[in-house]
């Protein structure tokens, strides 16, 4: 699942808008409802694993149960 799809995935009825940017240089940064999440210009690194799902859940809570098993 993409890092787009994983945050959805958890909270999309509270989400309003997911950015993910890539650019030149190495450059990546994801952004959450305006709100910037992660920067790699800014911490000089790669985020780790899980990172910036639980840098999303500080800011959201915890994932939301909203979809009904199949």
């Amino acid at each position: 699942m993409s890092l787009a799809g994983d945050l959805l995935a958890r909270w999309a009825p509270i989400i309003r808008t997911v950015e993910l940017q890539s650019a030149a240089h190495g450059r990546f940064e994801v952004s959450l409802d305006g709100d910037l999440l992660f920067s790699k210009a800014s911490s000089g690194r790669h985020a780790k694993p899980r990172e910036i799902i639980d840098l999303a859940e500080k800011k959201l809570g915890p994932a939301l149960l909203w979809r009904k098993n199949s």
